[in-house]
């Protein structure tokens, strides 16, 4: 085990987590300008995408890190039947859920009912397709529909904090079934789909465009919230959800809905981009 592994076991996740939720929020100018500047400089952040271009306009590092784009700046493929990438990012692993395991990398797998928190909720994608996708620092971190659906359902799944970095996934097993995650189930007329947001150490808030700030707080056990009857419909490439600071997107197909092009590791996405073709029209 190397240090940095180490060190993703013994280090207070929770407590940090709560401590970089406040420090990114603080409106004091200079402490605001240094964190956006350096990741600015750090990461090659193109601004010039963004709606507001001056990385130093913003109310605190997280309004600068969850901004809006300019209209435009993304595009979801012409095909209709196109399944959109939902955010901006890499290919961590891409593929085929084999007796409902899902590969996460260098010979580690989880299961989809650990995932989503629910052995009966896992059974449609026991041989469906999944897509992982890692967010970086310098990444857009508003996440879009890879389909049109209706909400049906989130499950809040409490769990450890652990970086989703491509260092901690190959060491760390069952990584993204570990972690804080919010499920978040659809229904649509090609079937069942799944986009999962996995929380991350220093990174794990994630809220909703239904619900606003879902974590924090932190689940100390399952929390399942119904919107049946709420007609929550959102389209293809619409915003769902955001992170505030980042982590990873993985969206869950069932078997026969959709088949993905050839998608490589470390692959970069951007929303919109095309995953694969839907091949279920009911």
């Amino acid at each position: 085990m190397t240090f940095k592994v180490f060190l993703q076991y013994a280090l207070p996740h929770r407590f940090l987590s709560r401590l970089v939720y406040w420090g990114t929020r603080w409106t004091f100018a200079p402490w605001k300008n240094w964190l956006i500047g350096t990741i600015v400089r750090n990461y090659g952040v193109d601004m010039a995408e963004a709606a507001q271009p001056d990385p130093l306009a913003y109310q605190h590092f997280n309004a600068f890190f969850t901004r809006k784009l300019n209209a435009g700046a993304r595009q979801a493929d012409a095909d209709p039947a196109a399944l959109l990438s939902p955010a901006d990012g890499r290919i961590s692993q891409a593929g085929k859920i084999v007796d409902g395991r899902i590969f996460q990398a260098k010979g580690q797998d989880y299961s989809a009912a650990e995932l989503l928190g629910d052995e009966a909720a896992a059974a449609p994608y026991r041989n469906g397709r999944f897509a992982t996708i890692y967010l970086s620092p310098r990444d857009y971190h508003r996440v879009h529909m890879p389909l049109a659906g209706t909400l049906r359902e989130t499950v809040h799944v409490p769990g450890r904090i652990f970086s989703v970095a491509p260092f901690a996934v190959e060491a760390i097993p069952r990584l993204f079934a570990r972690n804080e995650r919010l499920v978040c189930h659809f229904d649509s007329p090609r079937g069942p789909f799944a986009v999962v947001m996995v929380g991350a150490i220093l990174v794990s808030s994630v809220a909703t465009v239904w619900d606003g700030l879902v974590i924090p707080p932190y689940a100390s056990a399952i929390r399942r919230k119904s919107f049946t009857g709420q007609d929550i419909a959102l389209r293809r490439f619409a915003e769902m959800a955001r992170f505030n600071m980042g982590s990873t997107v993985i969206v869950l197909l069932p078997e026969g809905m959709a088949e993905l092009d050839a998608l490589q590791p470390q692959q970069a996405v951007r929303v919109g981009q095309r995953l694969g073709l839907c091949t279920s029209t009911n």
